[in-house]
């Protein structure tokens, strides 16, 4: 049990997923953890956490007032986006450009479809207004600020009772002055009215996603402020004491206060979580190379962590129109992990379609109704259906025994709405759905793979979520991956990846240049104010400097181009001297992408990016569990594999918390926990490491 007198070394990380939020308590000192696991609650997902919380810390005789810091990763941005439930935004912009919201890169993402719908955006034309004023590419002012213009512009937006507004002019990420003239306007004359800045929220090139980001920026910027006030206030009306910060999309974590600034910046901050945790656990294990698998109630997302970094991209996408096409949605170029995602979970609705065919997803009976088998209303057939019917899930153990499943309706579910209408039994229709969910899977893992030109079977998987054992193993069948490991708290993983994430800051700067041509002395300039903006940030969130860490980032290109790739640069005063190591790193990179490379073309530069981090919490976990019995095995279940034909078996079940280091096994097997259960197949070998983790060589 944690040592209630140790007020200091204890965190607490907090996950709201569309079914369920996840808790997990800390104890830096020993590496003591704690779970819990609650049912989201809509439209206020406040309650749940409070609810979580309460139940975690009275489990073990705590109270708030003995945290430290809480660590949150929320889906509501995303959420608002999506459901577009955000607040009322205008947009004041350049006179003339009033328009870049619905003309967008003009591009059609499906040339072939002739009902092609595109993203309507945020802000409505009536509330998008332009005000005179020019700037050119260097920042160089052209047209004046017209001020009386722009006074008139805020007052008519202000009439018509906007909540926010978005303020984004050409060129402003080279010369922010008349956005902030903007800016001190409002909130001077209309301090109720939020405002964003482009030249805050994504000061680089390409008008239209940065105009695109300011605008979704500045539609959250109401909801999330009051979300995290009330937030911060629950808990602190409960004795807590100490520091909130909020896991942001790149797997960094920020402030309290920055996450109320630029909002955006929490779109995927809960997957984020996921793939931090697995860069912990790769650590732990001596695996450089992971792919982090994730599935949970509502989707499943994969993502590449390699040499322990996770793969970083600034081409995302939100509240895309077709879920899983590129281009169907708005563009936020702000630093995101890598991940694809699908709409596979375990509340994941199975249908027979117009066509006669079995298919899954993408929409989620999410915790209300939740599937059939919760008994809570839920009629329609969903994975848990599925997966308890096939003997995966234990109805008198899920959530630790707190949440009884019921078989009867489950099958109900599957016989009405599946098995009857394809003339199968419901054995079957389970099955096909269990199997239908690991393909869908396991091939957009692979293409997620391959399009970065590396090999699927070179990587072992990391799988959490709390369905992510249940189909890791079919899932890395179909990969072909070597090994897979499912940490210690596999069901809350993405809160604990909040817990070992480091507090940092990126700056961003756009400087379009070819190496040959470059200013090195700007440069230089550019890069130290970035650090130094980035240092302040860290010294605001009471973090020692001596702890900070700089990473130099540049997104490079072939002159000519029009898209750029990621590029980490040297440290110290850059120069001439600086090209060829510079060359050397994007041609490897370049190479490694598209095999092949490009003679007699200059290379640029185009946007900057300086990444001032604080140290990543280290510490080595531990399960504190309080059992009576001392044996893990707990007997056998009826359940169906595929690879073992049509009759099901008796397969051995043991009990994850009684499993010793060291214990091995052969499957089949089931592993059950609290917050999730580990399904594992035939002809593979188990074992537990050192710290509990459970190793499967599927070889």
């Amino acid at each position: 049990m944690l040592n209630p007198k140790k007020t200091l070394p204890l965190k607490l990380g907090i996950d709201i997923g569309g079914t369920f939020t996840d808790l997990v308590l800390l104890d830096e000192q020993t590496g003591k953890l704690q779970f819990g696991k609650t049912l989201t609650t809509y439209p206020d997902p406040t309650t749940g956490i409070m609810n979580g919380i309460e139940e975690l810390i009275q489990n073990f005789g705590l109270s708030l007032a003995q945290v430290s810091s809480i660590v949150h990763g929320t889906t509501l941005v995303t959420n608002a986006v999506i459901e577009r439930k955000g607040a009322k935004t205008a947009l004041i912009t350049t006179a003339g450009f009033e328009d870049v919201l619905e003309i967008g890169r003009e591009l059609r993402y499906d040339i072939y479809d002739i009902n092609l719908r595109v993203p309507i955006p945020l802000v409505p034309r009536n509330l998008r207004l332009g005000v005179p004023e020019r700037l050119d590419k260097t920042g160089t002012v052209i047209q004046e600020l017209d001020t009386i213009a722009m006074q008139k512009v805020v007052g008519q937006l202000a009439a018509q009772k906007v909540d926010s507004i978005a303020v984004s002019f050409l060129h402003a990420f080279t010369n922010p002055t008349h956005e902030r003239t903007v800016g001190d306007y409002i909130a001077k004359t209309y301090p109720n009215i939020y405002y964003s800045l482009s030249s805050e929220v994504m000061p680089e090139i390409r008008e239209y996603e940065r105009t695109s980001a300011t605008a979704m920026n500045a539609y959250v910027q109401p909801i999330t402020d009051d979300y995290l006030k009330r937030l911060e206030e629950n808990i602190r009306e409960r004795g807590f004491e100490g520091i909130i910060n909020i896991m942001i999309s790149s797997g960094k974590l920020t402030t309290i206060e920055g996450a109320r600034k630029t909002p955006i910046q929490l779109l995927e901050s809960g997957p984020a979580g996921g793939t931090m945790a697995s860069i912990f656990f790769g650590k732990l294990t001596d695996k450089p190379d992971l792919l982090a698998f994730d599935m949970g109630g509502t989707t499943a997302k994969a993502s590449l962590v390699s040499g322990y970094q996770p793969e970083i991209t600034n081409q995302f996408e939100a509240a895309r129109v077709m879920r899983f096409k590129k281009g169907s949605g708005l563009p936020v170029r702000i630093p995101v992990i890598d991940m694809i995602e699908i709409g596979a979970g375990g509340g994941s609705i199975a249908r027979v379609n117009h066509l006669g065919l079995l298919t899954v997803g993408p929409d989620s009976a999410s915790s209300q109704p939740g599937p059939a088998c919760y008994g809570r209303g839920g009629e329609l057939p969903t994975v848990t259906d599925a997966d308890l019917v096939l003997g995966y899930l234990n109805e008198d153990y899920f959530l630790g025994g707190n949440m009884v499943l019921r078989r009867d309706l489950a099958e109900h579910a599957l016989q009405k709405h599946i098995a009857q209408p394809l003339g199968i039994s419901v054995e079957a229709a389970a099955m096909g759905i269990h199997r239908i969910v690991n393909e869908n899977m396991a091939n957009a893992a692979r293409v997620h793979i391959l399009e970065k030109g590396l090999d699927p079977r070179r990587y072992s998987m990391i799988a959490f979520g709390g369905a992510g054992p249940v189909h890791a193993f079919g899932v890395a069948r179909l990969l072909g991956s070597p090994q897979m490991i499912i940490p210690v708290g596999a069901g809350v993983t993405s809160a604990l990846g909040f817990l070992v994430s480091p507090i940092a800051s990126e700056q961003i700067s756009s400087y379009v240049c070819r190496l040959e041509h470059m200013d090195w002395d700007r440069v230089n300039q550019m890069l130290k104010r970035m650090e130094q903006e980035g240092l302040a940030f860290l010294e605001r969130a009471d973090i020692d400097l001596a702890t900070a860490q700089i990473e130099r980032i540049a997104d490079m290109r072939y002159a000519g181009q029009g898209h750029e790739i990621t590029i980490r640069m040297p440290l110290g005063q850059l120069g001439p001297a600086s090209i060829s190591s510079i060359q050397e790193r994007f041609l490897k990179e370049y190479e490694l992408r598209y095999n092949r490379s490009l003679s007699n073309i200059d290379m640029e530069t185009v946007t900057w990016r300086v990444i001032v981090s604080g140290p990543t919490p280290n510490m080595k976990p531990q399960l504190t569990v309080q059992k009576e019995q001392a044996e893990a095995y707990k007997g056998t279940r009826k359940v169906l594999f595929e690879s073992l034909g049509t009759q099901s078996i008796d397969c051995p079940v043991y009990d994850r918390y009684l499993l010793k280091a060291g214990d091995t096994f052969s499957g089949p097997a089931i592993i059950e926990e609290m917050e999730s259960t580990s399904i594992i197949g035939p002809n593979s070998q188990v074992s537990l490491d050192e710290y509990k983790n459970i190793v499967i060589d599927m070889k």
